[in-house]
């Protein structure tokens, strides 16, 4: 039997996509040590990697990157194709899709902190549309949604306000 190699050929692009989607999930790894007062809680951290990503790179990076990390970190934690999975995916899935659309607001009045705000809430939403549907077909859920939204409002504006501080610091050098 001979030992087969296959050999992938990759672009500077694919291997930046690599990086980035590297940073994020180390961001992730990080954030699972932070203690949660209610599962689904979380800052959300790789989201900051996301902004940056798609602020210089544009929305097709951005993707690639974030879906890379939900797929890594599924894999990493054990829980590919886990209803965890589902939740991650489906909640990055929609917070990409309102990035799509926000990009193309004004940059005046829309900047890093309203797009991880706005991504924030779409993230949740995703998750919250997954529990109701797929896990807790249940009204009751209804009473988290204030919590799931004050956390989404404060991180998403923590991991905005980061972003913003990246960018500027990287626009001064």
């Amino acid at each position: 039997m001979t030992a087969s190699i296959i050999k992938l050929d990759t672009t500077s692009e694919d291997h930046h996509i690599a990086r980035m989607a590297a940073v994020a999930l180390g961001l992730t790894v990080l954030e699972s040590a932070f203690p949660s007062p209610l599962p689904g809680v979380k800052p959300g951290l790789a989201n900051i990697v996301t902004l940056i990503v798609l602020a210089r790179f544009g929305w097709h990076i951005a993707a690639w990157v974030t879906l890379l990390r939900v797929v890594a970190g599924s894999l990493l934690f054990g829980n590919f194709l886990a209803p965890g999975f589902f939740l991650s995916l489906f909640g990055a899935l929609l917070s990409l899709l309102v990035l799509a659309f926000a990009q193309h607001l004004p940059q005046r009045w829309f900047g890093p902190v309203t797009h991880s705000i706005l991504a924030a809430f779409a993230h949740i939403s995703g998750q919250m549309l997954v529990v109701y549907l797929w896990l807790i077909p249940h009204s009751g859920i209804a009473y988290l949604v204030p919590v799931f939204a004050a956390a989404a409002l404060v991180f998403g504006t923590v991991n905005g306000l980061v972003a913003a501080r990246f960018m500027d610091g990287n626009k001064n050098r």
